[in-house]
């Protein structure tokens, strides 16, 4: 059985006071849900002070990105010891935006992901197709590179602790959301592409998690999808009661 994961990015958006205000209002919102776990993704600045205020609570901090290096001269970059250091459980690898923006690659994507194992971290591993490449029918092929190449080399227990999460890169920030059936065959078909790589085993096991859009009115209906495990929750989590509707779905 896969415990439902609902994790908030909140990009960036949010600076430390209103972290803290965002966080202890989802910590008293959340405290009785139990049975599904809660991680939120505030921007660095915010990590030590966020942790504060859940380190005793039923909610996990993540990060939304690092360094593969555990230190060197690397200005700007934050490194997996960092990210630690500061009581993050989670970190977020690859999402659309890092690739977009910040030439993210899935070569950069597998040393980030072995660098947070390192650490004993977890890492949610972002996929997805763009908008041009689902209207030339390649998201299957968009899917396959981007796992096999980024999540390559791993050991029989890593492969079972990686979360997955499915971004449609058309559907983030855009109001537009895949079908649940849209939702559901994507999800499928990378189960199917890493059975293929890890074993029955740790497909069973990995949780996948959806990503495009995610609202109040939509999240039930996803979670109904076999093969949905979860959301990775953009807008709609920076709202006390938009996210608390999310996780308690």
């Amino acid at each position: 059985m896969r415990t439902p994961l609902l994790a908030g990015n909140w990009k960036m958006f949010k600076n430390v006071k209103e972290s803290v205000e965002l966080v202890n209002g989802l910590k008293t919102a959340l405290a009785d849900v139990k049975n599904r776990e809660i991680l939120v993704c505030p921007s660095f600045t915010a990590l030590t002070s966020v942790f504060d205020v859940i380190k005793n609570s039923n909610i996990k901090l993540g990060a939304q990105n690092l360094f593969w290096e555990s230190k060197g001269a690397f200005t700007g970059e934050v490194s997996p010891g960092m990210i630690a250091e500061v009581g993050c459980s989670y970190v977020l690898i690859g999402h659309s935006e890092r690739r977009q923006f910040f030439g993210e690659t899935d070569a950069t994507v597998n040393k980030k992901i072995f660098a947070v194992f390192a650490l004993g971290l977890k890492p949610i591993v972002c996929v997805g197709e763009t908008l041009q490449e689902r209207e030339s029918d390649k998201t299957l092929e968009v899917l396959k590179r981007q796992l096999t190449n980024g999540l390559a080399g791993l050991s029989a227990e890593q492969a079972k602790m990686i979360v997955v999460a499915y971004e449609p890169v058309w559907a983030i920030g855009t109001g537009k959301t895949a079908t649940t059936q849209q939702a559901q065959d994507a999800h499928a078909f990378i189960r199917k592409v890493y059975e293929e790589m890890y074993g029955k085993d740790a497909a069973a096991l990995t949780r996948i998690l959806y990503g495009g859009s995610v609202k109040p009115d939509n999240i039930a209906e996803l979670m109904k999808q076999p093969d949905v495990d979860g959301g990775l929750v953009g807008g709609a989590s920076l709202d006390v009661n938009s996210f608390t509707k999310i996780v308690k779905y």
